[in-house]
Parts: structure tokens; sequence; C-alpha cells
């Protein structure tokens, strides 16, 4: 898995030359459109929202002594909880909302790469758009699920160290799982591509690393992540269904 991992880290290299090969930067336009006005959205309401969840985590901590220790340590894991979160539903949905552009993209990667011959089926808009939520409304469930359970598990020393990183990796691996499924979604249907990604954990993982790293970036991370994370996958991808 580590070394899928890295190869999948590695495609992002090349994800530039066959984006200007195969002038794929228009049809960007509107998933980046809907990234930077999810990640507008989604961003103000964390900020808005950290402080107060601090100030009612801080509350249930009754006594005097030991108040202001638990406090700030309230705040950080409040700060931590609203920041993954708001990444969750930031990826989730800008995913869902993409892919029926990105599954287009995609194809013509596929295309340019492997020939006709190799596109199982052809997906129309609503059909894209509907496995889109599906998909994610499937993902957002067991990410948040596992989110929680890592932000109790950072309550207790030594294990709260491997926590945070935890909870990196499973952000990354979902992210990955969306942009894998943008090719997917041509080779198997809905179960089969949750047992496809799964197989390639790696991938996905791999996928996903950049794909988080890329939304820490102001402003030019919400505009390039979906052309290189999609383009990468894609390689990626063909590269397991061969």
């Amino acid at each position: 898995m580590i070394q899928s991992t890295i190869t999948a880290i590695k495609a992002y290299f090349d994800a530039f030359e066959t984006i200007n090969k195969l002038k794929l930067w228009k049809y960007f336009f509107i998933p980046i459109l809907i990234s930077a006005i999810a990640a507008l959205i989604i961003g103000s309401i964390t900020y808005f929202l950290s402080d107060d969840l601090g100030y009612y985590v801080a509350k249930i901590w009754p006594w005097e002594f030991g108040k202001e220790t638990f406090t700030s340590i309230g705040n950080f894991l409040s700060g931590v909880a609203i920041v993954a979160i708001g990444f969750i539903l930031y990826k989730h949905i800008v995913l869902a909302l993409s892919s029926p552009f990105m599954g287009p993209v995609s194809q013509k990667i596929e295309e340019h790469f492997y020939g006709d011959q190799h596109t199982h089926r052809k997906i129309t808009f609503s059909e894209s758009l509907t496995r889109g939520i599906r998909i994610s409304i499937r993902n957002i469930t067991r990410e948040l699920s596992l989110t929680v359970l890592l932000l109790i598990l950072g309550l207790i020393p030594l294990i709260g160290l491997f926590s945070s990183v935890l909870l990196f990796l499973v952000q990354a691996y979902y992210a990955g799982f969306g942009n894998m499924d943008y090719t997917l979604e041509r080779h198997y249907n809905y179960k089969d591509s949750i047992t496809f990604v799964k197989r390639h954990r790696g991938t996905a993982i791999g996928n996903g690393i950049i794909f988080m790293l890329f939304l820490l970036i102001p402003v030019v991370g919400v505009i390039l992540v979906l052309p290189f994370s999609v383009t990468s996958a894609t390689t990626e991808t063909m590269k397991k269904i061969q």
C-alpha cells in the first residue's frame, strides 16, 4: 500500500503536462467556481463557529481548579473539530457537484492514453450528478463517524499524538476516493467501485494527501486542487483498471 501511495503522489508531477497537452483548462472553469464558492461559504461558517464552540466546551468543566488548562485544551480541540468538519463538508460538496464536469475530463484523459475502446459506457449529466451525490453521502457519514472517534481518542495522552495523523489520512482517503470515482463511474457500478477503492486504498490516500495539502495554500489551492487531483487520479486509476 505504501508503494501505491507514493506512486499516486508522484502522479501529480505529470498532471500539469497532461492538462496543457490536452488543453483541459477550459473544462475546469465551473468546478473551480464551485470550489471557490464552497470554500468561501464553509470557511466563513467555520470561522464564526470556532469561538462559540470553544466557549461551550469550556463550560463543561464546572470546577475552578484546572479550568484554565481545560479551557485551553477545549479551545484547541474545538478548533480542530470545526476545521476537520469544515474540510469534510467542503470536500464532499465540491466532489459531488463537480462530478458531471469532471467525468468528461477524466474520459478525455483516458481516451488520450488508452483510446475509445477502454471506455465501457457513457454517463449522462444527471447520472453522474446522482452518483456523485450518492457517493458523497455514503462517504461523508463514514468519514464523520471516524472523525468523531479520532477526536475522542485525541483526549487520551500519547494516543492523541497519533490521532491527528490518522485524522489527516482519513480525510485524504475519502478525497482520493471521490477523485478516483470520476473514472470508475464509466467502468464499474456503485458497489463494485467501492470494492475497487478499498482494494486500492494506497492510491486513494496518496491522491488525497496532495489534495488536502493543496487546500492549505490560500486562494491558489482552491483553484488548482481539482485540475491536478482529478488528472492524477485518472491516470493512476486507469493503471489499476488495466
